[in-house]
């Protein structure tokens, strides 16, 4: 990809002595959560239409944008970036991304991330570890492969789970994440858990979110976690953590494996005083939060004034971070945001 530059040319420092990253409501902000692509290979329901329109590659940031952009956010103080989508693994040259990205842990960045669904994982597994990747997130909402079927309409269990051992087997540790999902997938819940625990990898629950127009009202979907931890905590020993990803898991000890039970809760317990995540999407869009539309133009600030329309942007964007999302799940409701998660990036 080069060394990092603008389209005017100019290139990006390396450390500058600029303001760190505040909100107006005094958060610091450490995370940048970035969507490489909007499009995906699965069509879970909770997520997209089964008919989705996605944006034209020619509105998309350059790879070379992408990373201009993370580096000046480490530049500024972010310690975490996650790499998603959609699918992030369905992008062309994702992987030189990676590699540039990498180099930044240790210096400056802290971790490397990514989400992904696992269907190209066992491709990539190898060079994502060797990037400086060193844990994945693996969305995985059932384990039986009628329901995983369903669920993603048309996926692949068995494809996804060679992913996943492939994964360990590169030395990625891997968190699964799965959205409880009401009638589809609660009965599997524990079951999930324990799969997870003896494979030696993490789990984090969460729950559905009221993201763009998709086929099925949401509400017969919605399954609060507050019932899902009643049902675990009478078959697992599970003991409060505090370890802390970066992200709003609130975390629990499962026996003394090592495993880990996250739950993601916007809905019944909402996470928004210790926000310190901002998103930039494929198209260059710096939202601010999840369930709000305020966003700023990086694309546009980038290519029209540089690294200085670069940096104005971003504390733009800072100012108007809102104190907390606006989420709730009721019949016959719009969707919170028009947009997808996969858009936003998860």
């Amino acid at each position: 990809m080069g060394e990092p530059s603008s389209r005017r040319g100019a290139r990006v420092p390396d450390r500058l002595g600029m303001g760190g990253l505040t909100d107006a409501h005094g958060r610091a902000v450490r995370y940048l959560r970035i969507s490489v692509t909007d499009r995906c290979d699965l069509r879970c329901r909770y997520c997209m239409s089964e008919e989705m329109t996605f944006l034209p590659r020619s509105e998309l940031l350059a790879l070379e944008e992408i990373a201009i952009i993370a580096e000046r956010f480490v530049a500024r103080g972010v310690t975490k970036i996650r790499l998603s989508g959609g699918e992030p693994l369905v992008r062309r040259d994702v992987g030189d991304l990676v590699d540039r990205l990498g180099r930044h842990v240790g210096r400056g960045l802290d971790e490397l991330t990514m989400t992904t669904n696992g269907t190209r994982l066992a491709e990539h597994a190898g060079r994502l570890h060797a990037a400086g990747i060193r844990r994945v997130n693996v969305s995985l909402d059932s384990l039986d492969p009628a329901v995983f079927r369903h669920v993603t309409r048309h996926g692949d269990l068995a494809r996804v789970l060679r992913g996943v051992f492939a994964a360990r087997d590169a030395g990625l540790r891997v968190k699964i994440n799965t959205v409880a999902l009401r009638g589809l997938n609660e009965h599997e819940i524990p079951d999930i858990l324990a799969w997870t625990a003896a494979n030696g990898f993490d789990l984090s629950l969460i729950e559905t979110m009221p993201l763009g127009a998709v086929d099925e009202e949401r509400i017969d979907r919605f399954l609060p976690l507050t019932e899902v931890f009643e049902t675990l905590s009478a078959g697992f020993a599970l003991a409060r953590d505090d370890h802390r990803s970066g992200g709003p898991a609130r975390y629990w000890s499962v026996g003394d494996g090592g495993t880990r039970l996250g739950l993601i809760t916007p809905l019944t317990a909402d996470f928004c005083g210790g926000c310190n995540r901002v998103r930039l999407t494929t198209e260059g869009k710096l939202y601010l939060c999840l369930g709000h539309d305020d966003q700023v133009d990086l694309k546009a600030a980038l290519r029209d004034g540089g690294i200085a329309g670069l940096d104005a942007a971003i504390d733009r964007g800072l100012s108007i971070k809102p104190a907390r999302h606006d989420f709730r799940i009721v019949a016959g409701d719009a969707p919170a945001v028009a947009r997808h998660m996969s858009v936003t990036g998860g």
